[in-house]
């Protein structure tokens, strides 16, 4: 039986984790959960999956919680803790041999690293903690000899075409894309888009953020430093394949010209599965993929437009560069969505928020670590929110 921490158990990864310990009781034990301020989604998971310690990033929803759980649940035995680093004793937690990290952006990756370093096999969610702290973070894991295992649709898919097979046979990488919701589109088409245009996604229901990234591909120019840091390839070995249909997840091209591919439905309980299966495989909860359903008769293939979609390109240049700069980058790409969800910005600016942040930054190549990152994150939202500011005026 694996023993679970989940990470930002409220949202969507989270929640779809839940079910997996849900449907097989009898393989996993829920014994740490983490929430940013949801308590009342926390509250039933408390209720159903009596977790040892759950933490709470607000202290006031912490102690909100504790008096609800006095009261509905006088026997509960489960810990509450507040605060901002309280994730860190949910990813540290004694008891506990895997860790799911769901919690969205940058905020994830402190609690993925201590979990490492405290020996706990990951299975990843969130991109940024590899965009970020990809150097730091595959070190420490080689140094701890834990797995890191991809919970995305794309890195899933790589990684199940790569089981077993000698990684000097690798040639390159091809990470699939919906195209989202503007596929098609001209810049100027681009003009006008609104929060509700973007968040309108073709294919995954997703929240709010991981939506914006995948309308702007900035998703995909993550998912490409993301397979860098996974896999060690070099990121002019990656491409970005527009395949709207989403039935091929992403492909691998071997040495001698094969290309392996994984298919399926769209859904991300079967990478929640992989990864915490792994390096077994669990029974079936999705109904398995029908060769001869409506959408896998057509499977077509274009290239990404880099010039509609700039921050895919600017996601390969900063990882050219290295050092701090894709942590700038993410940070900016935060701040600035954060903007347009609000409404705040349009849908361009994004980009071009992103790229001033990224340029105006101190471009010293230093060896990326925690506390360099970080730095650098704090810095670049304090840049971004300054040009946000400045389009606004």
């Amino acid at each position: 039986m694996r023993v679970l921490s989940v990470l930002g158990s409220t949202g969507s990864i989270g929640v779809q984790t839940l079910e997996v310990a849900r449907r097989n009781p009898g393989d996993f034990k829920i014994a740490g959960l983490s929430c940013g301020s949801d308590i009342g989604t926390v509250l039933g998971q408390i209720e159903e999956f009596s977790p040892e310690l759950v933490s709470v990033a607000s202290e006031d929803k912490a102690d909100e919680l504790r008096g609800i759980l006095k009261t509905r649940l006088p026997d509960s035995k489960t810990e509450v803790i507040g605060g901002k680093t309280a994730a860190l004793e949910v990813a540290t937690l004694s008891s506990v041999d895997t860790v799911v990290g769901a919690i969205v952006g940058f905020a994830g990756l402190e609690p993925v690293y201590h979990a490492i370093k405290s020996g706990k096999h990951i299975a990843l969610a969130n991109k940024e903690t590899l965009v970020a702290g990809g150097d730091f973070i595959m070190e420490e894991a080689r140094r701890a000899k834990v797995d890191i295992l991809p919970v995305d649709s794309e890195h899933c898919a790589i990684w199940q075409c790569l089981w077993g097979e000698k990684r000097e046979n690798l040639d390159r990488i091809l990470i699939t894309a919906s195209g989202g919701p503007f596929r098609g589109k001209k810049r100027e088409d681009l003009e006008n888009v609104t929060a509700e245009m973007a968040l309108n996604h073709p294919t995954w229901k997703m929240g709010g953020k991981i939506t914006i990234d995948s309308a702007t591909m900035m998703n995909k120019g993550l998912e490409v430093i993301e397979a860098h840091h996974l896999y060690g390839i070099d990121v002019d070995r990656i491409d970005i394949v527009v395949h709207p249909q989403s039935v091929i997840h992403s492909m691998v091209r071997m040495k001698d010209g094969s290309v392996l591919a994984q298919m399926g439905m769209p859904s991300m309980i079967l990478p929640i599965m992989v990864a915490l299966y792994y390096p077994d495989r669990g029974p079936a909860i999705n109904k398995p993929f029908d060769p001869f359903c409506e959408g896998a008769r057509n499977l077509t293939f274009e290239p990404c437009d880099m010039e509609v979609f700039g921050l895919a390109k600017l996601a390969y240049e900063v990882s050219h560069e290295g050092g701090i700069l894709p942590s700038v980058m993410n940070a900016a790409n935060e701040a600035a969505v954060a903007s347009f969800l609000t409404g705040n910005l349009k849908f361009l600016d994004i980009e071009t928020v992103v790229r001033k942040t990224v340029d105006e930054m101190d471009k010293e190549n230093c060896k990326a670590d925690l506390e360099s990152v970080t730095s650098a994150d704090m810095r670049a939202r304090d840049i971004a929110n300054k040009k946000i500011r400045e389009i606004m005026i």
